[in-house]
C-alpha cells in the first residue's frame, strides 16, 4: 500500500488511512469482491499501530466498503459498476413504542436547555424581539456550518443555510421553488407527509420500491423523475439505510438525467456507528443535491427547527423567487440552538446518546 500519514495534519491518523482506503475503493483499486492485505501488513506500510488499522477498518465495515470475515480478513463490499438491485424486501413498519422509547432517549436533558436558555436572555437581552432575517438569524446559520464541516464533513457558506419549521416546511418551498413541470420520485414506503406535502402542492410523484440497500435500481432506470427524495440513513418507516454503493448510484442517477438528490438525513446523527453516516452532499462536487435536517429528533420534538442546504448555484434562484418568506422560527429558539452548536452542549448530547445506544446494541446480541 502506497501510503504516508500526514504527521503535522490535526487529523488522526485512523481517519487519514480510512480516506486513501475510500480513494482506492471507489477508484477500483481494490475491487468488488477483492481482499485487503493483512491488518499487520497495513499496520507496518503506515507506520502505524494494528489497533489504528482496526479502527479504520471499522468505519469502512460501517459505511459498507468492506466486510469483516472471521479468520479469513476484510473484503471490498463497494460496486462501482451500476449497482444490481436485490430483490424487494419485506418491509416491518416500525413499532410505536419502540419509536416513543427511541424519542425519550435522544431528548436533551433539561438542565442543559433550561441553562442554555436563560444564557441567551442574559447575553442578547431585547435583541431575542427583533425580527428575525427572512433566511434565519446569521448567528445560527455560521454555527450550523461550522458543525457541519466538524462534523459531517460538509464544507458551507452561511449563505446557503435557510431556517424554517421544520422537514414539512422545506417540502412546500422546494416544489415552489423547483416548479412542477417534472415528477418527484420518493421511497416506498416513504414518511407519509412526504408525498401529501407534494401532491397538495400540485407536484406529480413516483413512489420506487426499496430492497435491503436502497431502492431499487430497476426502479430508478425506469423513472421518469427529474428530483429523487431520499432518506439515506434510518429511511421512515422501513428503517433501512442506503449501503455506499447505493448512495454513489443515486448521485450517478441525478447527474445523468440534469437532475436533483433531496437529502432527508433526520435521523442520521443518532448512528450508532462510530462515525456518521456519509452524507451525499458531502460526497458530490456538481451542486446537485440539497440537503435537509432538523433538530426535533436529535434536542426535542417541540423544538420545531430545521435547515436547508443549498447548492451555490441555487442561492440566486431562491433568493429572487422565495426571499420574500419571513423565517417560521421564533429568534429565542434559532439562538439556543446556536449557544447549544458554539458550547458543545449539542455535540456533547448526541455522544452520549450514541454511546448508550451502541451499549443497547450490545447488550442485544
Amino acid at each position: 500500500m502506497n501510503f504516508q500519514l500526514d504527521t503535522l495534519s490535526k487529523e488522526p491518523a485512523y481517519l487519514q488511512l480510512y480516506r486513501k482506503f475510500v480513494e482506492d475503493i471507489v477508484s477500483n483499486i481494490y475491487p468488488y469482491g477483492g481482499k485487503l492485505p493483512s491488518k499487520r501488513t497495513l499496520a507496518s506500510d503506515a507506520g502505524v499501530s494494528v489497533i489504528t488499522v482496526e479502527h479504520a477498518m471499522s468505519l469502512l465495515c460501517d459505511e459498507g466498503y468492506i466486510e469483516s470475515r472471521e479468520r479469513s480478513g476484510y473484503y471490498v463490499t463497494f460496486k462501482s459498476s451500476e449497482f444490481l438491485g436485490k430483490p424487494l424486501v419485506e418491509i416491518q413498519p416500525a413499532v410505536l413504542s419502540s419509536d416513543l422509547h427511541q424519542v425519550s432517549d435522544s431528548l436533551i436533558s433539561y438542565s442543559v436547555a433550561a441553562k442554555t436558555i436563560r444564557k441567551v436572555l442574559q447575553d442578547y437581552g431585547e435583541r431575542i424581539l427583533v425580527k428575525s432575517p427572512n433566511q434565519g438569524c446569521r448567528e445560527l446559520r455560521k454555527e450550523i456550518c461550522m458543525y457541519l464541516a466538524r462534523s459531517r464533513g460538509i464544507l458551507i457558506k452561511p449563505s446557503q443555510v435557510i431556517i424554517g419549521s421544520g422537514a414539512e416546511y422545506f417540502y412546500g418551498l422546494l416544489v415552489q421553488l423547483l416548479g412542477t413541470e417534472h415528477m418527484y420520485a420518493v421511497e416506498n414506503p416513504c414518511y407519509e407527509k412526504i408525498l401529501q406535502v407534494y401532491k397538495a402542492m400540485g407536484a406529480g410523484v413516483e413512489q420506487m420500491d426499496l430492497s435491503s440497500e436502497g431502492i431499487l435500481t430497476e426502479e430508478l432506470e425506469r423513472s421518469k423523475a427529474k428530483y429523487l427524495h431520499v432518506t439515506p440513513f434510518h429511511s421512515y418507516p422501513s428503517g433501512i439505510t442506503a449501503s455506499i454503493s447505493k448512495k454513489h448510484e443515486y448521485l450517478r442517477w441525478a447527474e445523468k438525467r440534469e437532475g436533483l438528490l433531496i437529502e432527508d438525513n433526520y435521523d442520521s446523527e443518532l448512528t450508532v456507528s462510530r462515525k456518521p453516516e456519509k452524507s451525499l452532499f458531502s460526497m458530490t462536487q456538481t451542486s446537485n443535491v440539497i440537503y435537509i435536517n432538523t433538530f426535533s429528533k436529535t434536542i426535542a420534538p417541540s423544538i420545531r427547527i430545521g435547515y436547508m442546504i443549498l447548492p451555490e448555484k441555487m442561492e440566486k434562484p431562491f433568493n429572487e423567487k422565495l426571499g420574500f418568506y419571513s423565517c417560521t422560527v421564533p429568534v429565542l429558539d434559532q439562538l439556543v440552538i446556536a449557544e447549544l452548536l458554539r458550547n458543545g452542549d449539542f455535540e456533547r448530547h448526541i455522544n452520549r446518546v450514541r454511546r448508550m445506544r451502541r451499549k443497547q446494541k450490545r447488550e442485544q446480541i
